[in-house]
């Protein structure tokens, strides 16, 4: 397998979550109201899963290997565009949370910036797991040899084996300084 395919993988799951949240921002919108439960499970899969898990593995793995590559201009600016978009994709995810913890605490102008903020986010990642999938993903792949390719694919795994670690260790850590964390946040990269 090149290590681009649980990339791949990953992203049907991502899109899985996305078909959910679309589901839950219809039943928002006829309601005029949003679980904020709802919207945390929602953030804390972006965060955790599709940025830190998925994101990690590009970013860190698949995209510092290419940077020591020579790239085709046109895919060199692809993978700046897919950088700008994880910081974008970021952005997005913390105005959310920010925004639900206005909402849960009783401010319901905050609702329509919540239900804005997801239908960008859902709007988002299909746009942009078809630009990796079909445009960036397997050409790159060329780069590498398949001596380089499996030893990026066992990094992966490593990265992958250490994550939930990782993630479980900053949760406590963050919950130990604020116990309102395990409540109403998320813990994620940069967000």
């Amino acid at each position: 397998m090149m290590p681009v395919g649980p990339l791949m993988i990953e992203h049907r799951l991502i899109e899985r979550m996305i078909a959910l949240a679309r589901t839950g921002l219809a039943q928002a919108e006829r309601e005029g109201q949003i679980s904020p439960l709802f919207v945390n499970a929602f953030t804390d899969f972006i965060r955790t899963y599709a940025d830190r898990c998925h994101h990690g593995k590009e970013e860190d793995i698949l995209f510092r290997d290419l940077r020591k590559k020579k790239l085709s201009g046109e895919h060199a600016r692809i993978m700046e565009e897919l950088i700008e978009e994880h910081r974008l994709g970021r952005q997005k995810t913390a105005q959310i949370v920010q925004a639900n913890l206005g909402y849960l605490q009783g401010r319901k102008d905050q609702l329509p910036l919540v239900l804005q903020l997801i239908r960008e986010l859902t709007d988002f990642y299909p746009r942009h797991i078809e630009k990796e999938d079909r445009h960036f993903f397997l050409p790159v792949m060329r780069s590498f040899t398949k001596q380089e390719q499996a030893a990026m694919l066992e990094e992966e795994r490593e990265f992958d084996r250490d994550f939930i670690h990782q993630h479980y260790r900053s949760l406590i850590g963050a919950a130990e300084k604020d116990p309102a964390v395990l409540f109403l946040k998320t813990v994620g990269r940069s967000a």
